[in-house]
């Protein structure tokens, strides 16, 4: 009876013996522990690069619309010549890239949407990784939304943004972190300070928004394309709204917005107010645009900020017209696996944003916008010059 009481003692002191050590190393290794957790979480996130207006008093964009991207070397062109299919494959498109980098040497470069085809890419991130590749190698700053045929391979058009937003340079993002309710992937705006050292470098004189604009209608009694949904709008007039009171506030306060650049993929209902008289460009296909209105157009001209709109989706068109005091511009198709027109060039659109000198000899707002066009033909020839806007008129000039 005494020999079972003493090991009972001594069981019930090894436990306690065991549970004063479990709490000893727990004392001695929380505080490290929880300075290493805190280490991490204080880890500074890499900053995103500010777009800025350099000492030139210009910044240039390269709009890349429709790549149709696939699986590279093995990917066919379609819509070329019969000579020229036998070495005709997305190569050409990554190739068309590069001599549009190396020509017009942009500040920023814009993807808007079907960047891949999905139907035809084998590995959805293998092939947006080869499709960005010529801007990720410039170490020029990129930008990109998603068209109707991103998310038709490996990845689901939330996987695809999400696989952008993590490549080098881009400056893209899944969505803005102050909307907690919105539509779609690949909503931001991206402000544009002034020249560094002048009076207006603490400023956004130059905003540009980018907008999902869906691919399919998911409404059954509604047939065809995506559209802008009300909660991207609710953004967007939030965002235009903040940005004019900060230009309009001091130091350098001005009066009204600075202006805006729109950047998506489907084109407004509002593309099929024009005819060749009051456009610059040609339209050789109908506007595929949603089969619904959903006011879009309307909410820019009350916001009164945005000056242009680039969109894609449809190829064989590449015109701008202005309806009430917004240029709404197609690109023309860019890849070589999208369908186009033999003979007819594959073409990417360049928009020049430049800088008024102010009396002091400094750089200040926004002086003018202009576009042209590029064909990839051997000389890259320049078609199709216009003013946008400029501020001497408040419209196109």
């Amino acid at each position: 009876m005494m020999v079972s009481s003493l090991k009972s003692y001594n069981n019930k002191k090894m436990k306690l013996a065991n549970v004063e050590i479990v709490l000893l190393l727990c004392l001695i290794l929380f505080p490290i522990c929880s300075l290493a957790a805190n280490q991490q979480q204080q880890q500074p996130q890499p900053k995103q690069r500010r777009l800025r207006f350099g000492k030139t008093g210009e910044l240039k964009i390269l709009q890349v619309a429709d790549m149709h991207f696939a699986d590279g070397k093995t990917t066919p062109c379609l819509d070329v010549f019969k000579s020229q299919l036998a070495t005709c494959s997305d190569l050409n498109t990554s190739a068309f890239i590069h001599r549009m980098i190396l020509a017009e040497k942009p500040h920023l470069i814009v993807f808007t949407g079907d960047n891949i085809y999905g139907l035809d890419a084998t590995d959805a991130a293998k092939s947006l990784n080869a499709a960005f590749a010529p801007a990720i190698s410039s170490n020029i700053p990129w930008a990109a939304v998603l068209g109707n045929h991103d998310q038709e391979s490996t990845l689901s058009r939330e996987g695809v943004m999400k696989h952008i937003v993590g490549l080098k340079n881009t400056l893209s993002q899944v969505n803005p972190v102050e909307a907690h309710v919105i539509d779609g992937f690949g909503n931001y705006n991206l402000e544009v300070g002034g020249v560094e050292g002048s009076t207006f470098e603490n400023k956004s004189v130059l905003n540009l928004y980018f907008l999902d604009s869906g691919d399919y209608s998911t409404v059954p009694s509604i047939p065809g394309y995506g559209w802008i949904k009300p909660s991207q709008q609710f953004w967007f007039e939030r965002t235009s709204v903040k940005l004019r009171k900060e230009y309009e506030a001091k130091p350098e306060a001005q009066k009204g917005a600075a202006p805006g650049l729109a950047y998506f993929h489907i084109p407004l209902p509002e593309f099929a107010s024009f005819d060749s008289s009051n456009f610059t460009g040609v339209r050789q296909e109908g506007i595929s645009s949603a089969s619904v209105n959903s006011g879009f157009f309307t909410t820019m001209v009350a916001a009164g900020d945005v000056k242009a709109v680039f969109t894609g989706h449809d190829h064989l068109n590449d015109f701008c017209g202005e309806l009430t005091g917004i240029q709404l511009c197609y690109a023309g198709g860019f890849g070589y696996h999208a369908y186009g027109k033999a003979g007819w060039a594959r073409r990417a659109r360049v928009v020049a944003v430049n800088l008024e000198k102010t009396d002091k000899g400094g750089w200040g707002a926004v002086k003018s916008i202009k576009t042209w066009k590029r064909l990839d033909d051997q000389h890259l020839t320049a078609i199709d010059g216009q003013a946008l806007w400029s501020k001497s008129s408040g419209k196109v000039s």
